[in-house]
């Protein structure tokens, strides 16, 4: 089939300008065991290919399920056509942008595949999982689950360019409900909307903590029904990794994408606080704060060898020392802007052209144990797992919840608190951020469902973070 394919591109291909195939084969799976039933079992399965033109300086794109060379000539003359209408009236002659043809394989490291496993044998291992969240009468909504994904990538150019790539990813899932009188309270693994996130087989499921999550989720739970409102002041703010991500996904990963700065995704998706001119002086952060691109982990969601225009991926520092070094700006991005970027420009999938996102936004580790960073609080909150987040349309102004709070009182953690929340300034609350978690207190995670664009895409990125401790924020309780 690919060497068909192949072929047929290479029969179709018009006789100048720049053209590309991004071909996409992608299979879902979920397995879900909700209060000891099993649900529905999910499946997903979806093939098409995406054609990219720019001839004298216009751009034009035409999606197909039809991969016949029938079907490539029809959709690489729509394509041609769009570039035709759009020459010498787009904001930016594409004309200028290089580029690439390239050429590599790549597949994430797997070592336990999930086809090598038996449906029924993999549907009672999350039965299992789900049975130890009910340790109490008042656990009164329990499950557990796995969504697995497999996307095979084929991406061929008119001088050569070939490229392969599969990506097995894995979201695991689970979550427990205790409720008592008129109150509920919930704990999930990893957090809404998105979580625990990795690139792998079912070896990761132990490896990302999964399973054995059950019963710290379970009791939590509990705890949290007889547990005080968060009280509302200012003071330090633990963060832990799962709540993290989301604050570096929306506070710092979205106000970075470049065609926001840019203006392009202000009628939808919103702008950004961040100017062009800000890009190589801004300082975002603390000297503490240290932000990667990284592509390159094997295990992180969002992890690849070439972006869906063929840029080479590779890690670059984003922030460093707590000043701004480049947007998330994909080549024509960059091109167009005049500053550096990324290899960012990502599809959600066949029928969609690239954009300018997020891929793995990182927070490089530091030095501290979570018990340091306890410690050196008089007075504080650590906070778990996103339930709750608002952000302005600049992506600056911000109000999160979470799932579960704990005081910290002269170096230890004290009272558990229910539905805690805090709010801030990106660039303000970035600057006081003054300890970050080590190595050993990093965690792989990410959002399933990042939507961005028009016609909408819904993208999986990646967020590798330690927790993080930040100096006198506003704290607060919620309903």
């Amino acid at each position: 089939m690919a060497v068909e394919l192949r072929e047929h591109f290479r029969q179709a291909l018009p006789k100048s300008g720049f053209c590309s195939l991004r071909a996409e084969h992608q299979q879902d799976e979920v397995i879900q065991v909700r209060q000891g039933v099993l649900q529905p079992i999910r499946t997903f399965e979806d093939e098409g290919a995406m054609v990219t033109r720019i001839e004298g300086g216009g751009l034009g794109y035409a999606a197909t399920s039809d991969l016949a060379a029938s079907g490539l000539r029809e959709a690489i003359d729509r394509a041609s056509r769009w570039a035709a209408a759009t020459a010498g009236r787009s904001v930016f002659d594409f004309s200028k942008v290089a580029m690439p043809h390239p050429k590599g394989e790549y597949e994430t490291p797997v070592a336990q595949p999930w086809d090598g496993v038996a449906l029924a044998d993999k549907i009672d291992f999350v039965r299992r999982e789900c049975e130890r969240l009910k340790v109490d009468d008042r656990i009164a909504d329990w499950e557990a689950g796995v969504w697995y994904s497999k996307t095979t990538t084929r991406y061929y150019t008119n001088e050569g360019g070939e490229a392969r790539r599969v990506i097995h990813r894995m979201y695991p899932f689970m979550r427990a409900t205790a409720a008592e009188g008129d109150r509920s309270q919930s704990r999930g693994f990893g957090g809404n909307p998105g979580g625990v996130t990795v690139q792998g087989g079912l070896e990761v499921l132990e490896w990302c903590g999964w399973t054995q999550a059950a019963p710290q989720l379970a009791a939590e739970a509990l705890e949290l029904l007889a547990a005080p409102n968060c009280p509302t002041e200012k003071m330090d703010l633990l963060l832990d990794s799962d709540q993290m991500y989301l604050q570096i996904h929306e506070s710092i990963g979205h106000p970075l994408e470049l065609d926001r700065i840019l203006g392009d995704e202000r009628n939808y998706a919103g702008t950004s606080f961040v100017k062009l001119e800000d890009i190589g002086s801004f300082r975002y952060g603390s000297d503490l704060l240290n932000i990667v691109f990284d592509p390159t982990d094997p295990h992180a969601f969002a992890s690849y060898d070439f972006d869906d225009d063929g840029v080479k991926a590779e890690k670059l520092y984003i922030i460093e020392k707590g000043i701004l070094k480049r947007a998330l700006g994909s080549l024509i991005s960059q091109t167009r802007a005049g500053v550096p970027g990324v290899a960012n420009s990502r599809a959600d999938g066949w029928r969609r052209p690239p954009i300018d996102r997020m891929a793995n936004i990182n927070l490089e580790a530091g030095d501290a144990t979570l018990e340091a960073m306890i410690g050196a609080v008089e007075r504080g909150i650590f906070m778990k797992s996103n339930n709750s987040w608002s952000i302005d349309d600049s992506r600056n102004k911000f109000q999160f919840g979470c799932e579960y709070g704990r005081l910290i009182e002269n170096g230890k953690l004290t009272t558990v608190v229910r539905n805690p929340n805090y709010r801030g300034i990106s660039s303000a609350f970035w600057n006081n951020l003054k300890r970050v978690g080590g190595r050993s207190t990093v965690r792989h995670m990410g959002a399933v469902n990042c939507g961005k664009g028009e016609p909408n895409q819904t993208m999986r990125v990646g967020h590798v973070t330690p927790p993080a401790l930040f100096a006198q924020v506003e704290v607060f309780g919620g309903v």
